[in-house]
């Protein structure tokens, strides 16, 4: 009995373990790559980004980076954003489409960047 109860214990570790993640359990990566005439002014305005995700209580961590050796693409800043899942990427969304302030705020942005491009990643789990 033992014996049987620790192989149905050792063999349900085994498949919960070896069970892939569904892709809404995946860590996001939102990559926005930014040219900007006004570097220090950007990033400014990205901490006034985090400070309304904060508000709106958004799990998001974001970091800005800029090229250094990148051929043509030098001085080119990159924004990345990393949720913890699909499903917290889209909470926000949805909480950014209707905030006011935000929606002020990202429409003001168009005077000091133009967004290169914008690409949305889910990490792989081996």
């Amino acid at each position: 009995m033992k014996r049987t109860l620790w192989t149905v214990l050792a063999l349900a570790l085994l498949v919960g373990f070896s069970a892939p993640a569904t892709a809404a359990d995946a860590v996001v990566l939102r990559v926005v790559t930014v040219e900007s005439s006004d570097v220090s002014t950007y990033v400014k305005e990205i901490d006034k980004a985090r400070a309304m995700m904060k508000r709106l209580e958004s799990p998001v961590v974001t970091r800005v980076f800029q090229a250094r050796f990148a051929g043509p693409n030098v001085g080119v800043l990159v924004v990345a954003q990393e949720w913890p899942s699909m499903a917290a990427f889209a909470r926000d969304v949805a909480k950014i489409d209707t905030d006011v302030e935000y929606q002020t705020w990202l429409k003001g942005l168009s005077k000091i960047r133009k967004v290169l491009s914008d690409s949305l990643y889910t990490e792989l789990k081996p």
